[in-house]
């Protein structure tokens, strides 16, 4: 009898199967709780993915439209939930820029300091939860502490932990506190320690770096062609940001510098938001510095600002202007205008249409997060399932945002 040849190609001892078709979101907590992604898997490589966005769906733009300017603030607070003064000082300066206002340095200087605060929070909200949705609870507890550090200057400063409504046109709602300066050197030296910590305890586990390192890669050009811009970008190796670009306030007055990475992976998205922590920390205290402690934040101009509450009850034109402002809003003059910051997650832009009344005639946002999760298939594409959760916790996907 004949021996039976058992040398068979690997592709024969397959099993034929069809790949399978997998709902992950929008109900999982890795998937922030708005986006759902529906996967094609052969075995636990991702064949094909299609990211769906969508379900929180608040009409942002169109709520825009049906109050006044200044009644727009709140809602640009829930854009980007983790870091609204950034949102609050983006969208007061489109508005300013059709009115031509310039507000006085000090309101400047305060506006960066609490957009830096924001940014810091920012990061630390990313970075902790990406360790979390790995298994690295202590990390996160410790960022989220520093996190609490800065929202309690915010709410010193704001009278709110989350969202603030504090910008105004032409100014802020109040002057900085007393306090400011010192709560911010205090805070700082303290959130910079946690920092120190959480790397040292992330950067020296094989785990957290196995999980991080070599996934989600995307290069500098594929990043532009998506439009990428903000921390994803830069972790590719492009240098830009808008501060250092296209400054505004007084960022061409300030010393920072802009970190980049090399690969475009997921660890490098990491490393370049903790180092943008620092550099926020840098810029905070050069504001701390040469913000004057007197002087005024709001400009006076009677067309955008509200009279003293004084004037309001004592003489006719602060109450006529008191009244005008609130019932009918403040005439921005007729035109378009496209301005544009620096967010947490990158341009944040604002497209701006005045018919000459005091509502809006049009409000269309260019958020950050929109085009940096329209990328996600490309990164998550041949990747295996677990993978999927560090590299969209590196992305920092806002749903306020992207549901605009």
């Amino acid at each position: 009898m004949e021996p039976i040849d058992l040398d068979l190609e690997e592709s024969e001892l397959e099993l034929p199967a069809e790949p399978m078709h997998l709902n992950l979101g929008p109900a999982h907590p890795a998937m922030h709780g708005t986006v759902r992604i529906v996967l094609e898997l052969s075995g636990e490589t991702i064949v094909k993915s299609d990211v769906q966005i969508g379900y929180l769906h608040r009409g942002f733009e169109k709520m825009c439209e049906r109050g006044t300017w200044a009644q727009v603030f709140p809602y640009v607070d829930r854009l980007n939930y983790v870091s609204p003064m950034l949102n609050n000082v983006g969208y007061a300066l489109a508005v300013e820029k059709m009115c031509d206002i310039q507000v006085p340095d000090r309101c400047q200087w305060y506006r960066m300091i609490l957009g830096e605060l924001a940014r810091i929070s920012d990061h630390l909200t990313c970075t902790g939860a990406m360790a979390m949705e790995l298994g690295a609870f202590t990390p996160f507890l410790w960022f989220i502490k520093a996190r609490e550090m800065v929202w309690d200057i915010l709410e010193e400063e704001t009278g709110a932990r989350l969202t603030h409504s504090f910008g105004r046109i032409g100014g802020m709602a109040q002057p900085p506190t007393p306090a400011l300066k010192e709560m911010c050197r205090s805070a700082l030296s303290a959130i910079l320690k946690i920092v120190e910590d959480g790397e040292g305890m992330l950067l020296k586990n094989r785990i957290f770096i196995d999980r991080l390192e070599n996934t989600g890669i995307i290069s500098a050009k594929d990043a532009i062609a998506l439009s990428w811009t903000g921390p994803t970008l830069r972790a590719s190796g492009v240098a830009y940001d808008i501060r250092k670009a296209h400054p505004y306030l007084k960022y061409d007055e300030v010393d920072f510098d802009v970190p980049l990475g090399k690969t475009g992976d997921t660890m490098d998205r990491f490393l370049i938001r903790l180092a943008e922590i620092r550099q926020s920390v840098r810029i905070i205290l050069q504001c701390c510095d040469r913000m004057a402690d007197e002087g005024p934040v709001n400009t006076d101009d009677a067309r955008v600002i509200l009279p003293p509450k004084s004037d309001v009850y004592t003489t006719i034109e602060g109450t006529i202007q008191h009244f005008k402002l609130i019932m009918e809003g403040a005439k921005v003059p007729k035109g378009e205008v496209y301005s544009y910051t620096e967010a947490g997650n990158g341009e944040l832009g604002f497209y701006l249409v005045s018919d000459g009344s005091g509502t809006p005639y049009r409000v269309r946002i260019r958020p950050p997060c929109f085009a940096v999760t329209a990328g996600l298939s490309q990164l998550i594409n041949g990747s295996m399932l677990s993978d999927i959760v560090p590299v969209f916790g590196s992305l920092n996907m806002i749903g306020g945002e992207c549901d605009h």
